[in-house]
């Protein structure tokens, strides 16, 4: 699969996202990690079944993307290598841990010794009526004022806190003031939107394009996220019994 991953395509899908504007929480010091692209492919391939296709996307952001000496420090190369890991791990509750592990594992193979991470970055001190509070607050963010949660608690309650606490309050929650390298809310976002295009999941993916507006980007980058996801997919051999849904302008 990495192999028909060209220099190309990524160029191409690096092209759908416009450049006029960049996803909240990205480095200052470069662009080239603040542009989401990489991370919207990395997913859609991990959610594809097409684990080898990661560290693919990611030697070719360390090779094309930080190799301005300006912009090629250690410190963006580790930020670099956390959001690719934050992205797969977050996707994996939406396309399954077993393929986030293989994803994550092709990448660990992949990863320099000096960009690996050797502990762990969220909390493990809080309680889970803390989870639930910090779950609320993004959770409100996404979906704003609808009867998601209440569908949800009366299909089954569990999955009603689950979603809300675990969901989004441990697992999804913004972590870009954790650690160098956290995903942003609306990165976030994105790594939600093409796990569920790579899944066929149409509700859900209407969910969250609006979702992805409601966190701060544009409709023009939502539509490229979109797109970059669908390509990606349909690359990997994906069909959808369901049409992708539109964006609502």
């Amino acid at each position: 699969m990495s192999t028909t991953i060209t220099t190309a395509f990524l160029n191409q899908l690096k092209s759908f996202y416009p450049a006029s504007r960049l996803a909240s929480g990205g480095t200052q010091n470069s662009s080239a990690i603040s542009n989401p692209w990489y991370i919207v492919t990395a997913v859609a391939l991990s959610a594809s079944n097409k684990p080898d296709g990661v560290p693919r996307v990611f030697e070719h952001m360390l090779s094309q993307e930080l190799k301005d000496p300006a912009s090629d420090s250690q410190e963006n190369r580790l930020i670099l290598a956390r959001k690719f890991r934050e992205a797969i791990f977050k996707s994996g509750l939406i396309s399954g841990y077993p393929k986030a592990i293989n994803s994550l594992v092709a990448l660990h193979e992949a990863m320099p010794d000096d960009l690996r991470d050797t502990q762990i970055h969220r909390s493990t001190t809080m309680s889970l009526a803390e989870y639930e509070q910090k779950g609320q607050v993004f959770w409100d963010s996404v979906y704003g004022a609808n009867d998601i949660y209440e569908m949800l608690y009366k299909v089954y309650p569990d999955l009603a806190w689950f979603s809300k606490t675990i969901g989004y309050g441990f697992t999804y929650g913004p972590m870009q003031d954790a650690f160098p390298g956290g995903l942003s809310q609306l990165e976030t976002s994105y790594t939600l939107v093409a796990a569920l295009i790579a899944g066929d999941t149409p509700q859900q993916i209407a969910w969250h394009l609006a979702g992805a507006k409601r966190c701060g980007a544009s409709s023009e980058e939502v539509q490229a996220v979109r797109s970059i996801a669908i390509e990606v997919a349909k690359h990997c051999g994906i069909q959808w019994k369901n049409p992708v849904p539109e964006i609502d302008l």
